[in-house]
């Protein structure tokens, strides 16, 4: 079966725990536990309700899913890293597949991010091998440095004291 460049949606199926069974277009299948993310994320909050959930519907020619009377829209391709990242039977794959969804760094900057080759994320982001856990830890390592960064520059617009507030 021949990998998609981009994923996108066959078929989407709400049940009942806020999950999501997906079918992409090469066949692939997952189901998605949302519920972490309607209590999370204010976004898509209006889908608590359990018949807005049952609304979900593949939208845009399969590029996203829909629920049209709260007007909400996830991507096919957030919808597929999250999918494979809950799917992943280790720890480290676990980690790069959240780190690729949270950052949404396309390939190569993903790549240059981490000092990989963009076919070695692609291999990993697949799951074709295992993600090894020193690629797991400059997942973790990058997200600190961005926060650290964002701490910096909140401070330079704030001020580290209470008089340049």
């Amino acid at each position: 079966m021949a990998s998609m460049k981009r994923p996108r949606l066959k078929e989407v199926q709400a049940q009942s725990g806020y999950r999501l069974a997906l079918t992409f277009i090469d066949d692939q299948q997952f189901v998605l536990d949302m519920s972490a993310d309607v209590q999370t994320f204010s976004g898509l909050r209006p889908l608590i309700a359990a018949d807005a959930f049952a609304q979900a519907q593949v939208g845009d020619d399969g590029w996203t899913v829909e629920w049209p009377e709260p007007d909400i829209q996830i991507g096919a391709d957030t919808l597929y890293l999250d999918a494979q990242a809950q799917a992943a039977t280790d720890e480290n794959t676990r980690i790069f597949i959240g780190w690729r969804a949270r950052t949404g760094l396309p390939l190569a900057q993903a790549a240059q991010a981490l000092g990989v080759s963009p076919r070695s994320i692609t291999r990993y982001s697949n799951s074709r091998e295992p993600t090894p856990r020193t690629l797991a830890l400059a997942c973790l390592g990058w997200d600190a440095l961005q926060q650290q960064a964002q701490a910096a520059e909140e401070r330079g617009v704030y001020g580290t004291d209470k008089k340049t507030r």
